[in-house]
């Protein structure tokens, strides 16, 4: 019987990582998962990035590696101390994890790697691909100092692919999370007015995104991971509310999330982009859920009437 591939998995307690690593095993992967607690997991690797440790005695015989572990950007408000774990948590943590995986006598033919929209910072409605120059502030710098830490890997021939990830829409957290209380309780609307768009992509769109990057060895760099159907954020809150069977009518001042979460992050939750997924498109991927309504529902279990 063919031994099932092996795959190493950083953050599989995330949002994201708790979806796939069942994903991952229903493809006959046997997955190996990067920790900070030798406890917390069977088939382990124990990691300390803050330190520079990583245990390289468990990397043999890796086929892919699936890097998504990352400080949560919003967890907090940016003060210069947050903004420095912000940064370490996807700088450091990147660049050893690949100068590990290059330095492995057989690497692994692929690393699949977090990244985020937020590379191209406040862009109005502008379509971007990812062709697309970077934007400027701080979550810009941030992210571009995420994408060349894996530089290690790719100049030893490792491909790489850097997921551009849009607003991940899950019933088991994140921003839809977040929103859900509110709305249904009929105090859900748009933010600031609502015209920024407002891109997204499904969970399921994410994990299929991840097993496509891994099979698929045409695919490379960066990666707009986001809905074909960006929509603004106004649309978003009224078809939220529709598929709630709620009002959607509260809209929440600019100055109000400045209140709570403070001014730059505030702002940077509220910038316009409109991203567009040209690469997976052209390598062949075909989303589960390209339109929003049809991704909530399901999501929510909430079929149409």
């Amino acid at each position: 019987m063919e031994q099932p591939r092996r795959v190493l998995v950083s953050g599989s307690s995330g949002l994201i990582g708790s979806a796939l690593v069942p994903a991952l095993r229903d493809q006959r992967f046997r997955v190996i998962r990067l920790v900070r607690n030798r406890a917390a997991a069977d088939d382990s690797v124990l990691w300390n990035p803050d330190a520079g440790q990583l245990d390289a005695s468990g990397l043999e015989g890796l086929d892919a590696v699936v890097h998504l572990a990352a400080e949560n950007i919003a967890a907090h408000r940016w003060t210069g101390k947050e903004k420095l774990r912000i940064l370490n948590s996807r700088a450091q943590g990147t660049r050893l994890l690949c100068e590990k995986m290059a330095a492995l006598p057989v690497p692994p033919r692929v690393i699949v790697s977090a990244s985020a929209m937020g590379y191209y910072g406040e862009r109005g409605d502008d379509p971007l691909t990812e062709n697309e120059p970077p934007g400027r502030g701080f979550l810009c710098d941030v992210v571009r100092a995420w994408e060349d830490a894996t530089r290690p890997a790719s100049e030893s021939g490792i491909r790489v692919v850097m997921l551009r990830l849009s607003i991940v829409l899950s019933s088991a957290g994140g921003t839809l999370g977040k929103l859900l209380p509110l709305f249904r309780m009929g105090l859900g609307g748009p933010l600031a007015g609502g015209q920024q768009y407002f891109s997204w992509i499904t969970i399921q769109d994410v994990i299929g995104t991840v097993l496509h990057s891994i099979a698929t060895p045409d695919l490379s760099g960066p990666v707009n991971v986001s809905s074909p159907n960006p929509v603004r954020q106004t649309e978003f809150a009224r078809i939220l509310g529709r598929v709630l069977s709620r009002p959607a009518v509260f809209n929440v001042p600019r100055v109000a999330l400045r209140l709570r979460l403070g001014k730059e992050l505030a702002d940077s939750v509220l910038w316009s982009d409109r991203i567009v997924p040209e690469k997976l498109l052209r390598s062949g991927y075909r989303f589960l859920y390209p339109d929003l309504e049809a991704g909530l529902r399901t999501l929510l279990g909430k079929p149409a009437s």
